[in-house]
C-alpha cells in the first residue's frame, strides 16, 4: 500500500497558488460495497490541463475530484491499476486508462461494466460528461500499446478534441471559408487539427489554406513540421490577406489576438470557434466584434451528439484511422520527459502555467 496520498491542488481563483496535500492513504478495508481503489501510476500534463483549470468553474472540471475550498484538483489523463476492489466485476491487477486526479490514489464506484470499460457512478459525478467518467481496460483497447502509453496520455485526449473539431467543421463545409486560422498553433490540439485537415484535404477536394498563428519564438518549429501552409507570428496579423473568407479556431484564449483577427477580417470572418485557454491570463475576447460571433466548442457535448447520429463505434473508428498516422508523425519530433514526486509535479504545473514548456516537449508525471 502507498505510504501516503500526495494530492496536488491549486487555488481555483488564483491559479498561480498551489500546494501538495499529504493526505492519509486509503486502505482496502475502507472501501464500501461496490467501490474499487485505483493506484495511479503516471499521467500527462499539458496546456490542455491549464484549460481545465481556467475553465474549471464554467465547465465543472473542479467537480470531478472535489477538494476543500479554495483548493481544486486539476483532472489529468493517465494510467492506474486496481489495487483493491469490492465490486465483483472489477478485479485487482486490472490496468485502466482514464480521467484521474494529480494524486497517488482514487476511489471509484464502477458501474455499467463491459468487456472494455466501466463508468464511475459516484454520486458527485452523476451530472458530469460521460466522456470523462468512463475508464478503459487496457487489455481490451485495440489502440493500446504498452510502449505508447506516454503518447496515449499526451495525445489521445487532445486529438479527440482535434478530431471532433475537424468533424464539426467538415459537416458545416467549413462555413464556405477559403482559409482556416489556428491560434496557439504549436499546441498539441492545434497541431492535431492541422494534421487532420491537411491529411484529408485531397480526399475532401477542399483546397483550403491552413494558417498557423503562433509566438515569434515558435515560428521555426511550427514551419518545420509541415502541417501548415502558412505560419505567421501574432505580431504579423496585419500581413494576412483580409479579403479571404476565414474560419478562426482559437486555442489560445487571448482576447487581444482574437479581437485583432476579427477586426482584420471583418465580415469575412465566417466562423469563430473558442476551444482552449492556453493563455489563461489574457482571456476575454471583448464584445461586439465584427464578423461571426465567437462560439465555445465543448468536445464532450459534441461527441455525445455525434455519437447518437453515427454510433459511438463508427465515430471511434473514424478517429482510429487518423490516430495511427498522426502518432507516427509525432513520434519523429516529440521529446518525452518523465518527472516524479510532489516537487516535480508542482514545478511542471507552474512551468506549464507560465508557458515555459517547449512545444516539442511532452511531460509525463509520476506522483
Amino acid at each position: 500500500m502507498t505510504a501516503s496520498n500526495h494530492t496536488f491542488v491549486v487555488d481555483q481563483k488564483h491559479l498561480e497558488q498551489c500546494t501538495t496535500l499529504d493526505l492519509p492513504p486509503v486502505s482496502a478495508d475502507q472501501l464500501a460495497d461496490g467501490e474499487a481503489l485505483l493506484t495511479i501510476d503516471h499521467f500527462a500534463f499539458t496546456a490542455n490541463n491549464i484549460t481545465y483549470a481556467a475553465l474549471g468553474e464554467r465547465f465543472k472540471y473542479w467537480d470531478f475530484f472535489p477538494a476543500e475550498a479554495p483548493w481544486g484538483q486539476i483532472p489529468v489523463w493517465g494510467f492506474a491499476d486496481v489495487t483493491a476492489s469490492r465490486q465483483p466485476d472489477i478485479k485487482p491487477g486490472t490496468r485502466i486508462y482514464g480521467y484521474l486526479p494529480m494524486a497517488n490514489q482514487l476511489v471509484v464506484k464502477p458501474g455499467k461494466v463491459s468487456n472494455s470499460s466501466f463508468v464511475d457512478t459516484s454520486e458527485h459525478r452523476q451530472h458530469l460528461a460521460l466522456a470523462y467518467n468512463q475508464y478503459l481496460f487496457t487489455q481490451a483497447d485495440p489502440a493500446y500499446r504498452p510502449e505508447h502509453e506516454a503518447l496515449q496520455m499526451l495525445l489521445r485526449p487532445l486529438l479527440i478534441t482535434s478530431f471532433l473539431l475537424d468533424d464539426f467543421l467538415a459537416s458545416k463545409d467549413f462555413f464556405g471559408a477559403d482559409q482556416i486560422i489556428l491560434t496557439s498553433a504549436s499546441s498539441k490540439t492545434a497541431l492535431g487539427l492541422a494534421f487532420m485537415l491537411a491529411h484529408q484535404r485531397k480526399s475532401r477536394g477542399k483546397p483550403m489554406k491552413i494558417t498557423a498563428l503562433t509566438s515569434a519564438g515558435n515560428v521555426a518549429f511550427v514551419e518545420g513540421l509541415g502541417y501548415y501552409d502558412q505560419v505567421v507570428s501574432y505580431e504579423a496579423i496585419d500581413q494576412l490577406d483580409p479579403g479571404q473568407n476565414t474560419v478562426s479556431v482559437d486555442f489560445a484564449g487571448n482576447g487581444e489576438v482574437l479581437g485583432a483577427l476579427h477586426r482584420h477580417f471583418g465580415e469575412r470572418m465566417c466562423f469563430s470557434s473558442l476551444v482552449g485557454a492556453a493563455h489563461w491570463d489574457q482571456r476575454g475576447a471583448g464584445k461586439n466584434l465584427p464578423g461571426a460571433k465567437p462560439e465555445v466548442f465543448f468536445a464532450p457535448g459534441y461527441w455525445e451528439t455525434r455519437g447518437k447520429e453515427l454510433g459511438n463505434a463508427a465515430l471511434m473508428q473514424r478517429f482510429a484511422e487518423l490516430w495511427s498516422p498522426l502518432v507516427k508523425s509525432v513520434e519523429s519530433w516529440m521529446k518525452i520527459t518523465t518527472l516524479e514526486g510532489p516537487e516535480a509535479m508542482r514545478q511542471a504545473y507552474l512551468d506549464t502555467l507560465q508557458g515555459k514548456i517547449e512545444p516539442d516537449q511532452g511531460l509525463i508525471l509520476k506522483p
